[in-house]
């Protein structure tokens, strides 16, 4: 038996073939092997400020004092952030900082822990 590979967006093992098509019944995406593989050489790696290679779930710590925009607040140099989501916008990282909250970090000022 043929082992069909999960699907790229949602991970899901339950995919089957249609064609030349992949199709997935949980999330609806369509692809083919080598749109899958496009895919992959294509992902932004994203890098810290000394090179390391971050990924989703990454803890990181702040390098420099940041100002908090529309906000008296600065975020301070050594500040921890945990579970970290990169995004492909202007600003690489979605996270909650405590006793700021929501806050959205570009990688060139944080380094992985």
């Amino acid at each position: 038996m043929n082992e069909l590979p999960n699907c790229p967006k949602c991970n899901s093992e339950y995919t089957y073939e249609d064609g030349n098509l992949f199709v997935c019944p949980e999330c609806a995406h369509e692809w083919t092997l080598e749109s899958e593989a496009e895919e992959i050489e294509e992902q932004k790696v994203y890098k810290d400020a000394h090179g390391n290679i971050l990924n989703d779930g990454d803890s990181v710590t702040v390098i420099k004092d940041l100002k908090v925009k529309g906000s008296s607040s600065v975020v301070k140099k050594g500040t921890k952030v945990k579970d970290i989501q990169l995004v492909d916008e202007d600003h690489d990282i979605n996270c909650k900082i405590d006793g700021i909250g929501a806050m959205q970090l570009k990688t060139e000022f944080v380094k992985k822990l």
